[in-house]
């Protein structure tokens, strides 16, 4: 029976040190680094042979770097010995790329997923991925954890009255309808469109949100401006008031300050990637998602060593 080790790297250490603590276990303790030029140095710290092995790294900014530091430190687990070597992502940053729009484009969500096949990792968890058609992209097993469990409690938690969840876009439609189905509330769309990547239109607002608390549910804010526009539209159309729930905080500067100033009264997310406390935003802690997910596939013992912080220089 192999031992269980589990790892943080450089993207997330908390969320790691998080999980260890919910599983009872604690972390093997690795160091990530740079040369002077900036070329990514990794070294796991400890005895992996033989271990049932977790990466924890979401793949958040800066991307490319959190990617390349996954894959070293899978590359070295693998050359230590570890018997399996499973990815933990609570965010893949590249899974906005998986279909080609236009001739001369790559589908990078499955790149990514062939380097790290290549780096050693034979499978992958993440948290609602930007486009569930990777369910079946990627060239390993791939458990897909949806948020539903930790934000519905949450959205109960605020007392929303006259509640409408809104998709803002038709791409999220699946999930606002899971939501409003658990809430017993009616549905909504922004119709909009897209004339490039980060920026959008809104068109119109489908449904009935006159008089009513909208909670705009999405997967991810990264500039603001989808949750803006929607916002916008429907204050316009006749919102009493405007909330937003999105699973990943992938703020680009300025975001946050951007869906305040649309007049947005409650933000709600996750802890999915690195985010700073801030008195208007609620956050939703996933570690205990994540520890349930991989005490269910691990169901084995555990290798304890003293629980370390990545180390960073």
């Amino acid at each position: 029976m192999s031992a269980v080790a589990l790892i943080a790297g450089d993207a997330h250490p908390q969320l790691a040190r998080e999980i260890a603590r919910s599983m009872g276990t604690s972390l093997v303790p690795a160091s990530v680094s740079a040369f002077a030029d900036g070329e990514t140095r990794v070294r796991i710290e400890a005895e992996v042979r033989d271990a049932d092995l977790y990466i924890v790294q979401p793949t958040s900014v800066p991307t490319n770097e959190r990617l390349m530091t996954l894959a070293l430190l899978a590359d070295a687990a693998r050359a230590a010995g570890a018997a399996r070597i499973t990815a933990v992502m609570p965010y893949f940053g590249y899974a906005r790329q998986d279909v080609r729009k236009s001739p001369g484009e790559p589908r990078s969500a499955q790149l990514a997923g062939r380097i790290l096949r290549c780096a050693g990792v034979e499978r992958m968890v993440a948290l609602e991925l930007h486009s569930p058609a990777l369910e079946s992209a990627f060239e390993m097993p791939l458990i897909h954890l949806r948020a539903d469990d930790l934000m519905l409690p949450a959205i109960r938690d605020c007392g929303f009255s006259r509640l409408t969840v809104v998709s803002p876009d038709a791409g999220g439609l699946k999930r606002a309808q899971r939501y409003a189905q658990a809430l017993a509330a009616p549905l909504a769309v922004v119709a909009k469109t897209r004339p490039r990547a980060d920026a959008a239109v809104v068109q119109q607002v489908l449904g009935d949100v006159r008089g009513r608390a909208c909670l705009i549910v999405d997967d991810m804010a990264s500039t603001g401006g989808t949750i803006v526009g929607a916002a916008q539209a429907l204050l316009e159309a006749g919102a009493a008031a405007v909330h937003a729930l999105f699973i990943h905080a992938v703020m680009a500067p300025g975001a946050l300050e951007r869906i305040g100033a649309a007049s947005v009264r409650t933000i709600m997310t996750t802890d999915s990637v690195r985010i700073a406390i801030d008195p208007r935003v609620r956050i939703v802690p996933i570690a205990p998602l994540l520890a349930q997910t991989l005490g269910r596939l691990t169901g084995r013992s555990t290798l304890r060593t003293e629980v370390t912080d990545v180390q960073e220089s």
